[in-house]
């Protein structure tokens, strides 16, 4: 058994070909401040399909997809069989007249299918929208999914198990929308089989296919929704391919090695189904679908499959990364497997402790006497999604980097913070059928608003990388004036209350100081008080420990902007239905703060409640 110390620098890093580590600035009159890559973007294709058609002639026996099939087998799809599959799916498109205003809808998660009848659709120019499974399996009144659907219209709707969406497909899809399954039809409505989706393939498909060009929309994106109600993002060929070219020359080494990756990353997200997806068809590598998470119980099966796959690139959440450690120490296999060929480990979607990070760096170096650059950047739905990156060691893990080549970032004074805009061929044209939300999504000189703050890792030298600093539309003022910058106090109330706060929401706005709506870890919150009862949000000791969290971190907070006056403890966890939380399980702090208004009242009442936490003056 490997046993981590701290993290020892003097181990040198596995060195691999990255991009440059440099930046051009310009500072401009009125505050804003320009940063851009010196790198010129190199050309990119008019579509994505250009690719997969370069490898099925190059490389037609090389694995593109692979998947565990019920008897634990890795059932596979070559780059040549993927290209036929793909012609003859988009012919069956074609017949089925399907178009921007009939779109597929894709309500089931990763697999080989979805990623065919992905292929197929871009292939024929038909865009295709991946939708959040939890609407159609955690939602209770799938009034997402229902939204959704009135929005895109869609044509033809693909579910891998027709039995599990059964519900969603019946209660939301029109009896003249066409469905298609893979397996088990759902009862007391018609389906096509994905088997028989196919057509033999005609001039018609070879026609639709060359009439693809950059501005054909690929598919349709949802938001998350952390900060409102999703959206549809149009994603275009332009968007795809150019993206690809940025990660390209930032993540040099895949120009000389195709990627081999083994990736759970949901497909209706942006950073799998665009970037993750995108990599290994770009650049002529390997997928292996994993069907684990990054939670306890579905982790073990992302074990087995690193056991058995060495990557080259591996991503995951830090979340992922933290509950691959015990496996990593206990297990040498999998640490010498995990470490023998990756180039680069690569988080996103939220800050990495930094014990992961050193105890991932000692296992690396006990395994194969390298440490391996431990890397992250910043994107979104709408840019593709990379738009920063860190090709370079920082003593910040979190440190997004800098502009991707072909891309242009405007910071923007903003109450005290820097504003984030970006411009270039990967930002998306806007909203499909939301004018509205398009209308607000570009300043006048064409720049896309983040709706992010970011501020200099080191405002010497901008060549260090940059640091979120929140987001804008979070922000608040209290009463007096005094801005509260939400992200950083959130972030510093759940790291200060670990382990015994999943998430919180902060309160204040227009009022004299701060409160919070905190979602307690029940587990955590049991195990302190040694009771099992139901009741334990009012157990004394839980009580009386949050209590001293509050007073304790009160005390040494800079003014009112950072310090917190009350809390009170949610017994309802945050709502899917109520747009309270995202399918990525974040909070969505303006509908809690909505929906819960009377809570919010509660923790500003003249007479206090006894459920109010308080600090101790």
């Amino acid at each position: 058994m490997a046993q981590p110390v701290h993290a020892d620098r003097t181990v040198p890093l596995r060195q691999v070909a990255l991009g440059p580590q440099d930046v051009i600035v310009e500072r401009r009159a009125d505050g804003c401040i320009l940063l851009r890559s010196p790198q010129p973007l190199g050309p990119y294709p008019d579509k994505l399909t250009e690719r997969l058609t370069h490898w099925a002639s190059t490389a037609p026996d090389r694995v593109l997809f692979a998947q565990r099939d019920a008897a634990g087998d890795w059932r596979k799809v070559t780059y040549a069989q993927a290209l036929d599959r793909a012609r003859a799916i988009g012919q069956a498109l074609l017949e089925r007249k399907l178009s921007p205003d009939r779109p597929i809808a894709i309500l089931s998660g990763n697999d080989i299918e979805h990623a065919l009848l992905g292929l197929g659709a871009i292939y024929a120019g038909i865009p295709y929208a991946p939708i959040s499974p939890a609407y159609s399996l955690v939602s209770t009144d799938f009034g997402r999914l229902r939204s959704i659907f009135e929005l895109i219209t869609p044509g033809l709707v693909f579910a891998a198990d027709g039995e599990s969406f059964a519900r969603a497909l019946t209660a939301v899809v029109p009896d003249d929308v066409e469905i298609v399954v893979t397996k088990n039809p759902p009862p007391n409505r018609a389906a096509t089989l994905f088997a028989d989706l196919k057509a033999t393939p005609t001039a018609a498909i070879d026609a639709a296919h060359d009439a693809v060009g950059p501005d054909t929309i690929a598919k349709f994106l949802f938001t998350s929704g952390s900060t409102g109600i999703p959206k549809c993002v149009i994603n275009t060929q332009r968007m795809w391919c150019s993206n690809q070219v940025m990660l390209r020359q930032a993540l040099a080494f895949m120009q000389s090695e195709p990627p081999v990756i083994v990736d759970w990353a949901p497909w209706h997200h942006t950073a799998g189904g665009n970037h993750d997806v995108g990599l290994v068809i770009y650049n002529g590598g390997t997928f292996y679908i994993d069907d684990g998470k990054p939670m306890p119980g579905a982790i073990d099966e992302t074990v087995r499959n690193l056991s058995e796959v060495a990557t080259t690139w591996y991503f995951t959440v830090p979340k992922g990364f933290e509950a691959l450690l015990p496996f990593l120490r206990n297990d040498e296999k999998l640490r010498r497997t995990f470490f023998s060929r990756v180039k680069m480990l690569w988080f996103a979607g939220a800050a990495l402790a930094q014990h992961v990070f050193d105890d991932i760096q000692d296992l690396a170096a006990q395994a194969c006497g390298e440490r391996i650059l431990f890397s992250t950047g910043f994107g979104s739905t709408e840019t593709a999604p990379f738009a920063l990156a860190r090709t370079w060691p920082a003593e910040n893990a979190a440190n997004m980097g800098l502009p991707a080549a072909g891309m242009e970032l405007k910071l923007v004074p903003n109450e005290g913070k820097l504003e984030a805009r970006v411009r270039g061929p990967n930002i998306t044209p806007g909203y499909w059928r939301q004018p509205h939300y398009t209308a607000q999504a570009y300043d006048e000189e064409g720049f896309y608003k983040l709706g992010d703050a970011f501020k200099f890792a080191d405002p010497n030298d901008p060549k260090q990388g940059l640091l979120f600093d929140g987001r804008i539309a979070e922000d608040f003022k209290l009463a007096t004036g005094t801005w509260v910058h939400v992200g950083p106090l959130r972030a510093r109330f759940i790291d200060h209350c670990a382990p015994y706060v999943r998430d919180v929401v902060i309160a204040g706005a227009d009022r004299d100081d701060i409160a919070v709506l905190v979602f307690p870890n029940i587990d955590a919150c049991r195990a302190l008080c040694g009771d099992a009862a139901a009741d334990v949000l009012n157990h004394p000791k839980l009580r009386a420990h949050f209590t001293e969290l509050l007073t304790g971190m009160a005390r040494v907070s800079t003014g009112s902007s950072t310090k917190i006056c009350r809390a009170l403890l949610m017994e309802e966890p945050p709502s899917l239905d109520r747009a309270e939380m995202t399918d990525k399980g974040s909070i969505n702090q303006r509908a809690v703060l909505t929906q819960r208004k009377a809570l919010v009242e509660m923790l500003y009442a003249d007479t206090p409640s006894p459920a109010i936490i308080r600090i101790e003056e």
